[in-house]
């Protein structure tokens, strides 16, 4: 398990461990999240990240390990014990009840002064910026309103962790990268410790101060910045689960004084010269999209070099994706990006076209 960037962690899991009878659903996992960190939980469906997060609120017993929140075991607390609050995908707002009696409501339970619970909605209120919808009724506000109204009722206590399961996946593509922002925003103001979990990478991407990528047999992969697990991913699971890559097998093979080299399925490929291994070693080198370079005309280059012919053209407005079939068969996606309102690519299907990226651009994987 890879983990960059480990911080003195105000919330710590060691070894935390999940059986459902003979089912592993979360193994060995072992965090440290810092106060005030938005902390993602990445990973498909049935990776264990829900799971996870179940346990963090105490709705799931761990089977072993141990969990600490500012230096205190909280593993044997009950959920009404636990300072923190986790907010649902579903919201789960009280459609019987107007706004300010929705954020209201646990503040009602534990008892709160008339006068501080008044106090405390009109505070969450103005934070969400939804104080001249106090009186309507769930059913009468958008998607991304009502997830600011459930946002509000679950830091109205103010807890000490926050935990959110998919929070915008109920919205649609528009309104959740919208909302992404505003519950940013409004996490920091409140410096709450936050972890979530989605599957959405770029929900993870833009939203988190750190990211745990999880593979499906309930394990942590890699922990990093977004864009230290972007850029520098730990093993191929990670390359190709965290947006587009191209793999390309490989093995070791030129080891110059100036460069590292590997033959693939396409030709060779400078690696640089940093890369360890011996010769015929078995690697993979990941190449984003965007960092491969496509032209109809041969570039004054000599390293990275490859042709192939486009296979398949597709328009995404601000970014043409071209799939190109390389000499062994093998495709290979490249992403331009549309920098002009009228300029257009003069690339077509069938094109016999040159691609090529810089020596750095490659990352070599060896799991």
């Amino acid at each position: 398990m890879v983990q960059k960037n480990r911080v003195d962690g105000y919330l710590v899991t060691e070894k935390l461990v999940k059986r459902f009878d003979e089912a592993l659903a979360v193994d060995d996992i072992s965090l440290s999240i810092g106060r005030g960190e938005i902390f993602a939980l990445l990973g498909s469906s049935g990776c264990g990240k829900s799971t996870l997060l179940r346990m963090l609120a105490g709705f799931e017993k761990p089977t072993s390990g141990s969990i600490l929140l500012g230096g205190q075991d909280i593993g044997k607390f009950p959920p009404y014990d636990r300072p923190m609050n986790m907010m649902f995908q579903s919201y789960a707002l009280f459609p019987h009840l107007d706004i300010w009696e929705n954020i209201a409501f646990g503040l009602k339970r534990e008892g709160l002064p008339k006068a501080k619970i008044k106090q405390r909605v009109g505070e969450m209120l103005d934070l969400v910026q939804l104080g001249p919808f106090a009186k309507r009724k769930p059913h009468q506000l958008s998607g991304g309103q009502q997830q600011r109204v459930a946002l509000a009722r679950s830091l109205a206590k103010q807890p000490k962790l926050l935990l959110l399961d998919e929070p915008l996946g109920a919205l649609d593509k528009k309104l959740r990268e919208q909302t992404q922002f505003e519950l940013v925003s409004i996490i920091k103001q409140i410096e709450v410790t936050c972890v979530m979990v989605t599957h959405d990478q770029e929900e993870a991407m833009t939203m988190a101060n750190r990211i745990a990528v999880m593979s499906s047999k309930g394990r942590v992969l890699q922990v990093g910045t977004p864009e230290e697990v972007y850029e520098h991913p730990a093993n191929r699971f990670v390359a190709d689960f965290i947006g587009n890559v191209n793999l390309f097998e490989a093995r070791l093979n030129v080891e110059d004084a100036d460069h590292r080299a590997a033959v693939t399925g396409i030709g060779e490929v400078h690696v640089g010269h940093s890369v360890g291994g011996v010769a015929n070693m078995q690697i993979a080198i990941a190449v984003r999209p965007e960092k491969i370079e496509i032209n109809k005309r041969k570039p004054s280059v000599n390293r990275n070099l490859f042709a192939g012919t486009v296979k398949e053209i597709a328009y995404f407005g601000s970014y043409n994706t071209y799939i190109v079939v390389a000499g062994d068969g093998s495709q290979v996606r490249i992403t331009e990006v549309n920098t002009s309102r009228h300029g257009h690519s003069d690339i077509t299907r069938n094109d016999e076209v040159f691609f090529w990226w810089d020596d750095t651009a490659g990352i070599v994987l060896r799991d």
